[in-house]
């Protein structure tokens, strides 16, 4: 069977040699990666799967979060895109979330404080007077060769974003959330197979795996559904602002796939966790990764 036109499309742009790049502000923006993420993969079909729906999408300005935001705008919800300052890039998903007739409410700050966090529930329910999904998607990751050359405060500052926020916005979600709602979290592979240099961020990914695995249990009786997603080497800006230019034009070749991924490709997932379909579904991960094998 011949391949589309847009199929075609992402096949070339994922097999592409990047060109070298490196952004020197983390945790990165979206606007000068070259080639562009793809986040809306325009062969999928929309079948209401979440209308009427409300989701709060942390780390939804670009990458695997604004992906996540699109597809759920079609799918017929409202969101909520929560992101530290990338302020350009947020209003770029806002537009786009808009583009297909639903509301996108943008909240910035630092989902490392957990006032913040209780404040961007309140928002949400004052705005749209109830909340369906919490999806916990927002990190940052450094560079790091050595255990003896990290930094303390640095490594606090990631294990704060990256699992802590789950806890806080899980806790303030819980009050608002009802039968039949969910929670999805953003883990990683490197929360398999380990990462030696990205040591705390990897460790802070295998934290979110029991996170999501130990609240599910807690949750079940109550109808609330608990899963994750645990990504490969997918192409966001957390990739040039991290790595090095070469390591940027390698990343993601050492899949079985020999290429990496795109937040369309994984966005898929985020739905079905969310939707009806999922229903027999708790404290379980998503492999989207390109083909590697882990023991889930």
């Amino acid at each position: 069977m011949a391949e589309t036109a847009a199929t075609q499309s992402k096949t070339e742009q994922t097999l592409q040699q990047r060109p070298p790049q490196h952004q020197a502000v983390k945790p990165g923006r979206q606007k000068p990666m070259t080639p562009q993420p793809l986040e809306d993969d325009p062969d999928y079909l929309a079948a209401g799967k979440l209308k009427g729906k409300v989701a709060i999408i942390t780390g939804g300005d670009s990458g695997i979060g604004r992906a996540v935001a699109i597809i759920y705008a079609k799918e017929g919800a409202d969101v909520v895109v929560v992101y530290l300052n990338e302020h350009e890039d947020a209003q770029e998903t806002k537009r786009l979330v808009e583009e297909k007739g639903q509301r996108c409410l943008l909240i910035a700050g630092d989902i490392g404080n957990e006032k913040f966090c209780r404040e961007v529930v309140d928002k949400t329910i004052e705005t749209y007077g109830k909340l369906d999904i919490l999806v916990n998607n927002a990190a940052e990751h450094w560079e790091e060769e050595n255990l003896e050359d990290l930094d303390m405060g640095q490594m606090e500052k990631t294990f704060r974003t990256n699992i802590f926020s789950f806890f806080y916005l899980s806790q303030a979600a819980l009050k608002h959330l009802k039968e039949g709602c969910s929670i999805i979290n953003t883990a990683s592979v490197t929360a398999y197979k380990g990462s030696g240099h990205l040591l705390d961020y990897s460790t802070t990914k295998g934290a979110i795996v029991t996170f999501t695995r130990s609240l599910s249990q807690q949750l079940a009786s109550r109808g609330i559904r608990v899963n994750g997603v645990a990504p490969g080497p997918i192409w966001t800006p957390l990739i040039p602002a991290t790595f090095s230019e070469k390591d940027v034009q390698e990343f993601g070749a050492d899949t079985p796939m020999g290429r990496a991924g795109q937040p369309s490709e994984v966005a898929p997932c985020y739905v079905f966790l969310a939707a009806k379909d999922s229903s027999y579904i708790s404290g379980q991960i998503l492999h989207p990764n390109g083909g590697r094998i882990v023991n889930s």
